[in-house]
């Protein structure tokens, strides 16, 4: 909710306990609260990641249903094994052979079981490569669809190089001479986004976020109070109009009222008019200005401050440390 709408919600069961003569002290307290902490940004931003989150919200495979013709799955690493929280293969896009693939979630427990909740291993990161590689060969521009909360942590995944898997996924993503679109559909999260997310053109569906860690994992780290999740949602500027004001992003892509999950069909329209015109304005790119301007678009991010005596060489300062 924002300051408005809490406001004329307080407005609204005030004059209801008036009229009523019912305690409903604790509900306006509640709203209070939530008007005094900042419900305002803080409340936008906690709602797109719950809506990003949404069980029901259309998954890779679901939209490639509906933007796709004739697309056929591939599997495989063809070096450890294949991961399904990581799903592509080839299809057709408006008469045109592409290359996607994107992480995949489940739609129930059992699903999520099995999909490790969109969470890839290391071969999941090379299967996306392996694809790509073959995109290249071929001509076939590659479209990515990111939705994971973060690449699979765990002892296994880091036994098999996950790390290395990501960052072999960027260096070489850098240079394929095809055109490449990524799609973040709903969560962005870390190094498990980026792995697949370096692109000539990055969009964001309208309820998306993309961010270097979880609201819960910066509230447990930074503020030490896991239950701050909504404060950090705010402070990471993870929606999708922040980081488009910071270029890390270059498209929003509107969603239905109340979510893609409602109607996952116009969401696919208009996420496929979107795909659409990126990869006729990219098609249209000699190969050398496309690397040059994917290599600047990431190598350009971010902004640096320092203060004169951070600008010390590293060993000076280690000493002075000690």
């Amino acid at each position: 909710m924002s300051h408005d709408q809490i406001r004329a919600k307080l407005t609204e069961l005030r004059e209801l306990a008036g009229k009523s003569n019912i305690d409903i002290g604790r509900e306006i307290q509640d709203l209070e609260k939530k008007l005094s902490s900042g419900g305002g940004p803080l409340n936008e931003a906690w709602q797109r990641v719950q809506l990003a989150r949404h069980p029901d919200r259309p998954t890779t495979l679901e939209y490639a249903k509906r933007l796709f013709d004739d697309f056929i799955e591939l599997h495989g690493d063809r070096t450890f094994a294949d991961d399904p929280a990581m799903v592509g293969g080839i299809a057709m896009f408006c008469g045109v052979p592409v290359t996607f693939f994107g992480h995949q979630k489940g739609k129930n427990m059992k699903d999520n079981l099995k999909r490790n909740f969109g969470m890839a291993h290391p071969e999941g990161y090379r299967k996306a490569l392996r694809l790509a590689r073959q995109a290249e060969k071929f001509g076939r521009p590659i479209f990515t669809f990111i939705d994971t909360p973060g690449a699979y942590p765990g002892v296994a995944a880091e036994e098999r190089g996950i790390s290395q898997a990501i960052a072999a996924n960027m260096k070489e993503f850098a240079a394929f001479k095809v055109p490449i679109i990524a799609t973040v559909l709903g969560e962005g999260g870390s190094g498990g986004a980026i792995g697949i997310g370096l692109a000539d053109m990055v969009l964001m569906m309208e309820n998306a976020y993309y961010t270097v860690i979880t609201p819960e994992g910066c509230a447990s780290i930074l503020l030490r109070d896991s239950t701050k999740a909504p404060a950090s949602a705010a402070l990471l500027k993870l929606t999708p109009k922040e980081l488009l004001e910071f270029k890390v992003i270059d498209r929003i892509v509107a969603e239905p009222e109340g979510g893609a999950h409602k109607n996952p069909d116009a969401a696919a329209a208009a996420l496929k008019s979107e795909l659409s015109e990126c990869l006729s304005e990219l098609s249209r790119k000699p190969v050398d200005t496309l690397l040059a301007e994917r290599q600047e678009r990431f190598l350009g991010m971010g902004v640096f401050r320092e203060k004169e005596q951070a600008r010390k060489g590293l060993l000076q300062r280690i000493r002075e440390f000690f």
